[in-house]
């Protein structure tokens, strides 16, 4: 045995805890390949798109993000990367460090829209829409939360009905991300037999999709309304290996799990302007960084940020593993949504007032995250979520 330790590595502050030692080759090489397409393509744009309430050439960009392999990132065939769970994680966070809302654009193409169709969808569904979908060349949105029917989508008023060997699809959903801009639906709705899911190409009489405006969240991302007035749709519009809510929440828990990753993007891309900030900005005569309140404040953001990658990391394993439960899903966004609010809100308290500004990125993302917060489920469902899990008792009904 040596009598002299190995040499340790130096101390990274940009990775404290050493967890890119954990990833491959090709996982940096992604992560590296996404994070350069963020800073081109959406960090020198998006103050300005968010403060104009807008994600001008939203087309162009999804054809970008299917060119590098993120659109429908983890799923396999039909054009699909068959990236790891890690992977898609580690592509999330890139993209949520540069936006919520571009993450959103990807989440929702991929873990909501194309999961639907590459799980539950027949042979000729996946074959005509999954191809299109991975290239970006054809946008698709999720249509579940209704105006009236948020966390109980089980209460959800749109019905589709049997005509002949047509359904007939009539109903509204709220708050849908890619709604106005996307070729097709997947739309959740009851029927007799159960609640069962649609493809629904939005070009189909009777569709529409209003864009939603005047948010104070995710403002660079297309929101919609989607409006279904007796839109009748074939026999094969149907996706015919699900019945129930076990379809949805499927595809939500596949979301959720981007989120975990992506939540910790808007919080590294909030701790590191907090960090510069203090290096640079001066008061009773030295850098504010110098101080014990400061130092105090970037030490607690760094092990929360730093816990709640290593946490999304480990449900990555498990995910890549087969073996990661819904319950756990919800341990990661209940954690590190609620800390990557917290690292914003410190982050914004070293700025001072100009953290308020959209020269930095810290209130931009902030009142993202408020959204974040809220979809894929909310702070009290994932609370309940694990409350029925530790005790056994259900305390939704």
């Amino acid at each position: 045995m040596s009598a002299h330790p190995p040499k340790l590595p130096p101390f990274d502050p940009a990775d404290p805890l050493g967890i890119d030692d954990l990833l491959s080759p090709e996982d940096l090489a992604i992560r590296e390949t996404v994070r350069t397409w963020a800073a081109d393509r959406v960090l020198p744009h998006i103050a300005d798109w968010y403060e104009r309430g807008e994600l001008p050439g939203i087309r162009d960009l999804a054809r970008e993000l299917g060119s590098i392999g993120a659109l429908g990132m983890s799923l396999t065939g039909y054009g699909c990367a068959g990236a790891t769970a890690v992977q898609y994680g580690l592509a999330c966070l890139e993209l949520e460090a540069a936006d919520s809302g571009i993450r959103s654009l990807v989440s929702v193409q991929g873990s909501l829209a194309m999961y639907a169709i590459w799980r539950f969808g027949s042979e000729e569904q996946k074959q005509q829409w999954l191809p299109g979908m991975a290239s970006g060349e054809i946008i698709g949105c999720f249509g579940l939360t209704e105006p009236d029917h948020g966390s109980d989508p089980a209460g959800m008023r749109t019905y589709a009905k049997r005509d002949g060997t047509d359904w007939v699809l009539t109903g509204r959903k709220m708050w849908i991300t890619n709604g106005s801009v996307a070729g097709v639906a997947v739309v959740w709705a009851q029927t007799d037999e159960g609640i069962r899911g649609f493809v629904v190409p939005t070009d189909a009489p009777g569709f529409s999709a209003p864009e939603i405006h005047h948010k104070w969240s995710l403002r660079a991302s297309v929101t919609s309304e989607l409006v279904m007035d007796e839109v009748r749709l074939p026999a094969d519009a149907v996706l015919p290996d699900v019945v129930g809510l076990k379809g949805p929440l499927s595809c939500l828990s596949h979301a959720r799990y981007g989120i975990v990753w992506g939540s910790m993007g808007a919080a590294r891309s909030s701790f590191e302007a907090a960090v510069d900030y203090s290096k640079t900005r001066e008061q009773f005569g030295k850098p504010i960084g110098a101080f014990q309140l400061t130092q105090a404040k970037l030490a607690d953001m760094a092990v929360e940020l730093h816990k709640g990658i290593l946490l999304a990391h480990h449900l990555g394993l498990r995910m890549d593993a087969g073996r990661l439960r819904p319950e756990q899903v919800s341990f990661g966004k209940l954690n590190n949504v609620r800390e990557a609010i917290e690292i914003c809100r410190t982050s914004r308290t070293i700025l001072g007032a100009n953290g308020i500004s959209l020269e930095y990125p810290v209130m931009r993302h902030a009142t993202n995250l408020e959204s974040v917060l809220t979809y894929e489920g909310t702070v009290e469902m994932h609370q309940l979520v694990l409350g029925k899990a530790l005790t056994g008792l259900d305390a939704f009904r």
